[in-house]
């Protein structure tokens, strides 16, 4: 093989080894040496210099490599985005409260200031003394873990600490904890545990009161008294969204912000296509970066099984409504569906009374995706939830020798699909 060709072939290993390595990052800006995304961090170590200019350079962000971790200490474009919460372990599991935030915190605080090691009983006590606070106790803030659904939460908060790596399990299960039949004991992996943090600011430093205002407060970078920061400012914000949120819509922008991306546009989507593979979907309403390998995501959509087939119905049902629907509408929606569909679904989503909790849980998923919005009106479709609309058949004429048969949209065609799927499963 000629020099010429073998250097492209190793260039090309070289673009696919840095895509892999910035989209682990993206996707678990936590990584570990021993952890279950072990040969992305290897390479993320390989290639730390190159992503870690990137990142400083078009989002802000910090990139921390040594022999245990990598952490990316990410900042979102949006900071009062609540639709992407914290979870135990898999998507399926139930997303953090505010009780199991704070409980983290605090565990976090504790084992700061713990051994190496630790029992789940130990920290338990720690976290009760430090919940003990006065401010805490104003807030409405108490902790006993007297209480199963407080013990719960805090299975929760150390589960998801063992899925980051912050924790080993050496020996007790949690279930036996919560059930009051054991303990556990954990190694504290201190390098790890101290890359938690991701504000730039401590809160001990913040002064603000306001929610919304101690959190722009932690994250701010440098006061923008020049036209060259707040340009590089923007250009962060948007590169942010495009890469962390579903869509980004022109209409949720300020003006400064609309005017810059329509002039750096192209030179944004494509720096961002170089490094991550993800494809800009450009419309009249905004901006997306599709996913060609669709794992960057913790909500899909369409998905196979029930939930997802309802939520696939109601987006359609949704795209077509010409103002706000109200939730009572879509459960009967639901009514109408099960009448069709039913046959399909689990046993629980044909139950009596099932159809608010199988609207709320559609819900979820479509305004994390920024495909609806909820209104003191009711629920608003956005722009791209159009690409779920079912167009009406549209009959055409066979050609010789075929039969007749109605056209399908796309989308259409996915929602066949979906169903003919579960059908399988049965």
């Amino acid at each position: 093989m000629s020099s010429g060709p073998l250097a492209e072939v190793l260039d090309g290993q070289r673009q696919a080894d840095l895509q892999k390595a910035a989209r682990a990052l993206l996707k678990e800006p936590l990584l570990t040496a021993d952890g279950p995304y072990a040969d992305e961090f290897r390479l993320v170590r390989r290639h730390a210099a190159e992503l870690r200019e990137w990142f400083e350079r078009n989002v802000g962000w910090t990139l921390r490599t040594d022999a245990d971790a990598a952490r990316l200490r990410k900042t979102p474009g949006t900071l009062t985005d609540a639709t992407h919460p914290a979870r135990e372990a898999a998507r399926s599991a139930l997303p953090f409260t505010r009780r199991r935030y704070v409980l983290l915190c605090l565990a976090l605080a504790a084992l700061e200031r713990g051994e190496s090691q630790v029992a789940l009983g130990r920290l338990a006590e720690q976290v009760v003394l430090a919940a003990a606070d006065p401010e805490l106790v104003a807030a409405g803030i108490t902790f006993t873990l007297e209480r199963r659904d407080e013990r719960l939460d805090l299975a929760a908060v150390v589960r998801l600490l063992l899925r980051l790596g912050v924790l080993r399990r050496v020996a007790g299960d949690e279930d036996a904890y919560v059930s009051g039949a054991g303990d556990v004991l954990y190694d504290v992996r201190r390098r790890v545990l101290a890359g938690m943090p991701a504000s730039l600011r401590g809160p001990s430093m913040v002064e603000a009161e306001g929610f919304e205002e101690r959190l722009t407060e932690m994250t701010a970078r440098t006061a923008l008294d020049s036209d060259e920061l707040r340009f590089r400012a923007i250009r962060w914000k948007l590169t942010r969204v495009l890469l962390d949120d579903p869509v980004l819509y022109y209409d949720d922008l300020a003006d400064d912000e609309l005017a810059y991306l329509t002039r750096q546009r192209g030179f944004i989507t494509a720096r961002i296509n170089e490094l991550t593979g993800l494809v800009p979907e450009v419309r009249a309403e905004g901006v997306a970066m599709v996913d060609p390998l669709d794992d960057l995501t913790d909500v899909r959509m369409p998905e196979q099984g029930t939930h997802g087939h309802i939520t696939l119905l109601l987006a359609g049902h949704l795209a077509r409504a010409a103002g706000p629907v109200e939730p009572a509408e879509l459960a009967a929606r639901v009514r109408e569906l099960a009448v069709e569909h039913g046959g399909f679904w689990s046993k629980s989503a044909r139950e009596p009374g099932a159809e608010p909790e199988l609207v709320e849980k559609a819900l979820t998923k479509l305004v994390a995706l920024g495909l609806a919005e909820r209104t003191e009106r009711g629920v608003v479709p956005r722009p791209a939830l159009a690409r779920y609309a079912v167009g009406e058949p549209v009959v055409r004429e066979p050609e010789p020798g075929r039969a007749r048969r109605p056209a399908m949209t796309a989308q259409t065609a996915k929602a066949a699909q979906t169903v003919q799927n579960m059908q399988d499963e049965r």
